[in-house]
């Protein structure tokens, strides 16, 4: 069985979510978005006190408010960086990015990758991690689905009764309602939603109540 422990960080309020298994301890930090010490210290503690061992560190996407606390993650856990290739390019450009956003992020082209594709599956105790690949919003896109638990983190691709901006440097409207429609919207009506900022919700309240899906 796995469970979600959800944080936000940073001055965007990005929710960065702990996955972990109950039995296996194994876990997989989804969007590492420390901005300071304190919030390195906060996500770090209860990993330490939860006796957890990160397995993945992932990026639904490399926009620098989800990657701000990147670094400190891969160096505290030695685990390389699991992502779509297609979003390596931004994450390289992070560091110039941030200095326009009000992050102080260092560059992070020297950290290892591990690329994920479209339905790569990762194993978690006796659970799996999906990936399911939803561009639009920018390239390397990827949003990471719990089967067992009926769970889907969106990144920035899907928001409460909203969806990801695609006016920035890769965005492209039409992909991502398509893409949100072919790979999100055909999950139960149960399945809960857990994006990169805001609430939660369930696919079946977007089915019914985002206007951009209607």
């Amino acid at each position: 069985m796995l469970s979600v422990k959800q944080f936000e960080f940073n001055h965007f309020g990005v929710n960065c979510y702990l996955v972990f298994d109950e039995v296996s301890r194994q876990c997989a930090i989804v969007d590492p978005a420390m901005e300071t010490g304190s919030e390195d210290a906060k996500l770090f503690q209860y990993i330490d006190e939860h006796k957890l061992t990160p397995r993945y560190i992932l990026l639904t996407h490399a926009h620098v408010d989800h990657v701000c606390g990147l670094r400190q993650a891969c160096k505290r856990f030695d685990l390389p960086v699991s992502m779509h290739r297609d979003g390596m390019r931004l994450l390289r450009q992070a560091a110039a990015y941030g200095s326009i956003m009000g992050f102080d992020t260092e560059p992070l082209d020297d950290l290892e990758t591990a690329p994920l594709e479209d339905d790569t599956q990762l194993p978690l105790g006796d659970d799996i991690i999906e990936c399911r690949y939803v561009p639009g919003h920018c390239p390397g896109s990827l949003c990471f689905y719990l089967p067992g638990e009926d769970m889907v983190m969106t990144g920035d691709a899907l928001f409460c009764q909203s969806i990801g901006r695609t006016d920035l440097p890769g965005g492209d409207y039409q992909q991502l309602i398509s893409k949100l429609k072919e790979r999100i919207m055909t999950l139960d009506d149960r399945c809960m939603v857990l994006p990169g900022h805001g609430e939660t919700s369930t696919v079946g309240d977007e089915r019914k109540w985002n206007t951009f899906l209607i």
